[in-house]
């Protein structure tokens, strides 16, 4: 939604984004998708598979299953999903040839056989513990070419297509791998359409806690580039030229996002390089949200490509001392030009920030009591969630995003159930206490305007002060 409003405020212009199908089943999330006119896409569900497999001694190639039903449960093309216990590898069916045994593919982790290696040390470990095997996921084939239809058709239209490349949300530091599916898109349109050109536009999205309400993020469009025409003549020619086609295309948007998007190979990296960055701000000087992601960009590469200097390692070491040292003293980097021991002019200011962080408190009250409600349950339940994502996925770390997806969606759906409430009790009040006619009338509409309003003056009041308070 922030995606779309700013591409529409600079260029008038409707981005129509791909949702999962999952995701447009949802109430919330499908009637906003809806509302921007997204496209579809079919999205795989996997499903427990019955009994437990292994890898052929002689070829990783080969399923071997235990207690299975391979000729009822699955059939080519479709996929089979091993546990997170060995990274959750996918791998492609080619043949079922019983109910215990099938052909993949390629093995899993691909040619080279990442995977492979992996696989067989947890089979091992498991029938040390009388385990014949892994547990398994199946994943049906899907049909994705009415999806493509409706992408060459709007792209030829003049239409804008957004779609996130990564295949889904996560909390991560750097980019996961991306879907081939972006650059199937642009080339297949242009090769229905000679005269079609698709130009891709990197976006970058850098947010600041977006696991809280009311946080912030910068948004950043990248220079759009064309999909060059030889990459769509090798498109054309099928086969290995074709793969070959969309992986130069992807390698391109690869290339493109990484401008755009601050990209660490770890957290202990990014919070390394964000302390630097703030030490080297100068005290006293404000710095835009978009100066920040820069010097956070500049001193990641800067890091990544010095970091086996000698000199940086000290750096190093002098930042994560420092780090250490300012949260034994309970301080922020903010605080430590002030800190200093405490005086009359201290205590003055102290005395003079109660008062002001008491008058935003009581003004902010109201506020936070009649929507209490709202943010308990968003808290509880969008921690729960969190917890169950993190369960079933291989790229999150903590699940920030999953906090903040259920956050949105708790409140849109619970704000107007309790203004509703408390309109109604509002009404039985002004009819219990004999209020005029029309009063009795006015009031659930008089609640249902003032209840926004002094829900966003508490947020306001409440701003202000948690920064007087810190």
């Amino acid at each position: 939604m922030v995606l779309a409003l700013e591409v529409w405020r600079e260029t008038r212009r409707k981005v129509q984004f791909l949702v999962a199908a999952k995701s447009m089943k949802q109430r919330v999330i499908g009637f906003f998708a809806r509302m921007v006119s997204s496209m579809v896409r079919a999205a795989d569900e996997a499903k427990p598979g019955t009994g437990y497999v292994s890898l052929s001694e002689h070829d990783p190639c080969i399923v071997v299953g235990h207690s299975t039903q391979f000729t009822k449960e699955l059939g080519p093309r479709m996929q089979i999903m091993l546990p997170k216990s060995v990274n959750a590898p996918l791998a492609e069916v080619l043949e079922v040839i019983s109910d215990t045994e099938l052909k993949l593919k390629k093995e899993f982790g691909g040619d080279g056989g990442k995977g492979t290696l992996k696989i067989r040390q947890k089979v091992l470990e498991l029938q040390a513990q009388s385990e014949p095997g892994l547990e398994f996921k199946k994943i049906p084939h899907l049909d994705q070419q009415d999806m493509y239809h409706h992408v060459y058709q709007c792209l030829t239209e003049g239409g804008c297509i957004g779609i996130f490349p990564e295949g889904g949300s996560h909390d991560r530091a750097d980019l996961l791998p991306l879907k081939a599916g972006v650059s199937l898109m642009a080339l297949g349109a242009m090769a229905n359409n000679p005269s079609l050109k698709v130009q891709i536009v990197p976006v970058g999205m850098s947010y600041f806690h977006p696991h809280r309400f009311r946080s912030r993020v910068v948004v950043e469009f990248g220079t759009a580039f064309d999909v060059p025409q030889e990459l769509v003549a090798l498109y054309r020619q099928g086969g290995t030229e074709k793969r070959q086609a969309v992986g130069q295309l992807l390698n391109l948007i690869y290339d493109a996002l990484k401008i755009v998007t601050v990209r660490a190979p770890d957290y202990d990296t990014l919070m390394l390089c964000q302390a630097a960055r703030r030490l080297y701000d100068i005290p006293g000087q404000h710095t835009s949200l978009g100066q920040v992601v820069e010097l956070n960009r500049r001193f990641l590469e800067g890091y990544l490509h010095f970091k086996d200097e000698p000199k940086v390692k000290k750096l190093r070491d002098d930042v994560l001392k420092y780090n250490r040292m300012v949260r034994y003293l309970g301080l922020r980097d903010h605080q430590v030009p002030r800190a200093q021991k405490a005086s009359w002019k201290t205590l003055g200011l102290l005395i003079y920030r109660l008062g002001l962080l008491q008058f935003w408190s009581v003004l902010a009250l109201p506020g936070v009591v009649l929507n209490a409600p709202i943010f308990l349950a968003a808290s509880a339940m969008s921690r729960k969630k969190a917890k169950e994502a993190l369960a079933g996925s291989v790229v999150k770390i903590s699940g920030r995003d999953v906090v903040a997806t259920w956050k949105i969606l708790i409140s849109l759906g619970l704000t107007p159930v309790l203004y509703g409430f408390y309109a109604f009790i509002a009404t039985m009040a002004a009819i219990k206490y004999g209020a005029p006619f029309k009063w009795q009338i006015c009031t659930p509409v008089l609640v249902m305007l003032a209840l926004p309003l002094v829900a966003y003056a508490a947020l306001k009041f409440g701003e202000a002060g948690v920064d007087v308070m810190k």
